[in-house]
């Protein structure tokens, strides 16, 4: 018997994202806590989540929701204190789950001790922290991200009389690579994180660490070549831990951050997200079926972070101009939902609530290749609230039951305000086997039950009819039980349909589980047995085993 590949733990995991000041309120001052967190674990645990992903709760003004950090070794007095973050950590770990945080590395809030000590002291040890110039038109060719609030990547400081840069708000000032003490200042509060037994972090913004004249400011040598020192670091002194990029670059570009096999070990997968979307929006399955062979052979130990949702807008910088106005003209039905060139939309409602449509996306992002993230509150459905400036209109607080504090909190006034609406709660949902969040259960366990889907081999499947995209899932030879077992290298054969119509299955779809398949999960009775010539609904999907 030959033993499987061993694979590392995150290239199969189911990830959960969590904002702490809106997930769980345990003081009744409306604003989530740790301690409130490590109350909702055993839901967690149950929902089949294996890692959990904390956005920014250090200390911080939140003039950007945390992601503007003025401490990084200290947490915000809203959330709790450090007590709770290391009581969070061992109940997760008591759990076998496991616990990755978020890492803005790129720029600190203005009110960071290091800005202030580098805007009063240029040519103290902390004058070149930041990256000051006395020209604003410095790096022209470096594109302002936040064209809706920013004019400039520059603002003019007072106190040091001179210009500093910014790639997001004005008051994130960028940290200066080119300082030999910021590396070091980085490694050290990456140890110091680490060391009270994180499993990962997520690496923010990480393509703009180094601004070149005529270069510009993306995904530079010198940036991919900090993130395989960092790389280093972390596989010396913690090497069960893993990094995830958020690199939001052109394809090409994207996968340059997994080097070979030496830089982060995943990237969140902005070029398949947006073609998903596309997809429903057309009704075919192009958009999904000429992106996918960019994204196939990684190095090994790598892994693309699937994705739907998350805290920000719907990003959609780096399509093509009509492939934007295409995803305006299907998802953005008023402008005061647009936030910076994305919307600022949850799935839901992007999904016209359509429960169909919902579950196809889903299925796509559990069913092809990568490690999916689930943003919280999606496995029920949840709204969003378009009158809330920027972003925020996709991070009120979490739903867990009905009525005016969602059980989020006894408070009045929440920091935010909470979406209501019927059925959209936990308490409502959770023993409903309709609801939606059933659904997502059962769609994780099917997904852990299959574990080609995320680091299986990917094969599409020629068929006739635009509208449905057909592959099937194989476990590679290497992570079989026995190698030769005709089970074990049985394809799952993974069937969606894009139009609002119904399909016909036709005969090649299932060629791969002679010509009948046993449903695994999808838009068919489970077990039941599905022939070609059966119709597969409207935004319909089904998995299929011989």
């Amino acid at each position: 018997m030959t033993k499987p590949t061993t694979h590392r733990w995150y290239e199969n995991s189911v990830f959960y994202q969590i904002l702490v000041g809106v997930f769980n309120d345990t003081t009744g001052e409306g604003i989530g806590t740790l301690k409130g967190v490590e109350e909702k674990l055993d839901y967690l645990q149950w929902l089949g989540i294996d890692c959990i992903w904390l956005s920014p709760f250090y200390a911080s003004p939140l003039r950007d929701d945390g992601y503007d950090i003025a401490d990084y070794r200290a947490i915000h007095p809203d959330y709790g204190t450090m007590e709770d973050f290391d009581d969070l950590i061992e109940a997760i770990h008591a759990r076998g789950m496991k616990l990755i945080t978020d890492l803005a590395l790129n720029h600190t809030s203005m009110d960071h001790r290091w800005f202030q000590e580098s805007r009063k002291d240029p040519h103290g040890p902390y004058g070149d922290y930041y990256v000051w110039g006395d020209d604003p038109n410095r790096y022209p060719e470096i594109r302002i991200i936040f064209t809706d609030t920013e004019s400039s990547n520059w603002s003019f400081d007072e106190v040091r009389g001179q210009y500093y840069f910014h790639r997001f708000y004005k008051e994130q000032p960028d940290l200066n690579y080119d300082s030999p003490a910021v590396h070091k200042e980085v490694l050290s509060l990456i140890d110091f994180w680490m060391d009270k037994g994180l499993d990962g972090f997520r690496l923010d913004a990480i393509p703009y660490l180094y601004e070149r004249d005529g270069a510009g400011g993306e995904s530079l040598p010198e940036t991919l070549e900090f993130i395989e020192k960092l790389r280093a670091h972390v596989d010396e002194h913690y090497p069960d831990a893993f990094m995830i990029a958020e690199a939001n670059q052109p394809p090409a570009e994207t996968r340059e951050y997994f080097g070979n096999g030496d830089r982060v070990h995943m990237v969140f997968n902005f070029p398949l997200m947006p073609r998903l979307y596309q997809a429903v929006a057309t009704s075919q399955a192009s958009p999904i079926i000429e992106i996918m062979p960019d994204l196939l052979h990684l190095p090994p130990g790598t892994q693309w972070g699937n994705f739907l949702r998350n805290h920000d807008e719907l990003t959609l910088e780096m399509v093509s101009g009509p492939e934007r106005e295409l995803m305006y003209s299907s998802y953005l039905p008023d402008d005061s939902m647009r936030a910076h060139l994305g919307i600022a939309r949850r799935l839901a409602p992007l999904m016209d609530h359509d429960r169909a449509k919902i579950e196809l996306m889903y299925a796509l992002m559990f069913g092809l290749p990568g490690a999916p993230f689930l943003y919280y509150g999606e496995e029920l459905g949840m709204h969003d609230e378009p009158s809330l400036p920027d972003r925020y209109a996709v991070r009120t607080p979490m739903q867990w039951e009905p009525g005016p504090g969602a059980g989020f909190t006894t408070s009045d006034t929440p920091k935010l305000p909470i979406v209501g609406g019927e059925g959209l709660s936990v308490s409502e949902q959770r023993h409903d086997p309709d609801s939606l969040l059933s659904f997502v259960h059962s769609l994780i366990a099917a997904r852990k039950a299959h574990p080609e889907l995320g680091i299986g081999n990917y094969e599409s499947i020629d068929v006739a009819e635009p509208s449905l995209l057909a592959v099937t899932r194989t476990l590679k030879a290497e992570d079989r039980v026995i190698p030769s077992d005709p089970i074990s290298s049985a394809p799952l054969v993974c069937l969606y349909n894009f139009a609002p119509h119904p399909i016909a299955i036709p005969p090649q779809a299932l060629a791969g589980v002679n010509g009948v398949g046993r449903v695994v999960i999808g838009s068919f009775d489970t077990a039941a047995e599905v022939h070609s010539g059966d119709a597969l609904p409207g935004f319909g999907f089904v998995w299929l085993t011989a």
